[in-house]
């Protein structure tokens, strides 16, 4: 996955990074389930989850479905599925694979689809659309969250100004790559790939985190290892202990508590015509 100027890689992943998403995944999952809700998913539905990574929140879904329905994860990095299928069960399964390429399912397959905190990672956004409103039935859903680049998570900006702090400035645009996407902009796609009824909604989202280590080990897992990777270990030491330093102004009781910005965003496929 590319864009002008950054370069998202799956090969920067690894199984300690698979590890530590997993460990820490209640933090994907919370909001993954402010995803669902309005998806309206209902017993006997069959669903599909882009970038289900470990496969928590497919798990949760799988509940709504019951019995009589079904849930397919389906996510990029090996690794991470092979920690989701610890989770398989009879309607619940996992794959290897990616939204712009969804050609081992068959059109009108799914009631819904959804990708939590998946879409800022793909370049080609059209095609993965197209791919999903193939796979959805006649006036099947369609739920994300993404990152808006208008409004940056609290994590990020202190990155940058660490990074400033650090020297090393001038490197800083390589330093996370991330393709996130406007209103305006999911508005357009969701228009120019044939989905109806869109509506989105900005929100705040509070995390915790024990300590500068433990949310840098996050944003590292959760970027699959796309995370300060422009830079050396001697320049990232550098920037770690500006980050350290810059964090600690958020620290509560609690411990640290940053806010993320998602934009969560929904449509349908247009209904079949009489």
């Amino acid at each position: 996955m590319s864009q002008t100027g950054s370069v998202i890689s799956l090969e920067h992943d690894t199984p300690e990074l698979a590890r530590s998403y997993d460990e820490a995944g209640l933090v994907q999952f919370r909001h993954g389930k402010f995803l669902i809700g309005p998806l309206a998913i209902k017993s006997g539905e069959h669903v599909l989850d882009i970038g289900t990574g470990t496969g928590r929140l497919a798990e949760f879904v799988t509940g709504l479905v019951g019995p009589n329905g079904r849930v397919t994860g389906i996510d990029p990095l090996a690794g991470r599925i092979e920690i989701a299928r610890l989770r398989q069960s009879d309607n619940l399964q996992f794959d290897t694979g990616r939204a712009e390429d969804l050609s081992r399912f068959a059109d009108g397959q799914f009631d819904a689809v959804y990708l939590n905190s998946v879409f800022h990672w793909i370049a080609d956004k059209d095609r993965a659309l197209r791919e999903i409103r193939r796979v959805l039935k006649p006036g099947g859903r369609l739920g994300l969250n993404v990152q808006d680049p208008s409004r940056p998570h609290q994590s990020r900006v202190l990155l940058r100004q660490a990074i400033a702090e650090a020297g090393l400035a001038d490197r800083r645009q390589d330093s996370n790559p991330v393709l996130g996407s406007t209103d305006e902009e999911l508005k357009a796609l969701f228009a120019a790939n044939g989905f109806t009824g869109y509506r989105s909604e900005l929100r705040a989202l509070v995390d915790i985190h024990d300590d500068a280590a433990s949310l840098l080990r996050w944003s590292e897992a959760s970027a699959f290892g796309n995370f300060l990777e422009a830079f050396s270990a001697t320049e990232r030491n550098l920037v770690h202990q500006a980050f350290a330093k810059l964090v600690e102004d958020r620290r509560t009781p609690e411990g640290l508590s940053l806010e993320r910005y998602l934009r969560f965003a929904f449509a349908r496929k247009a209904p079949a015509s009489n």
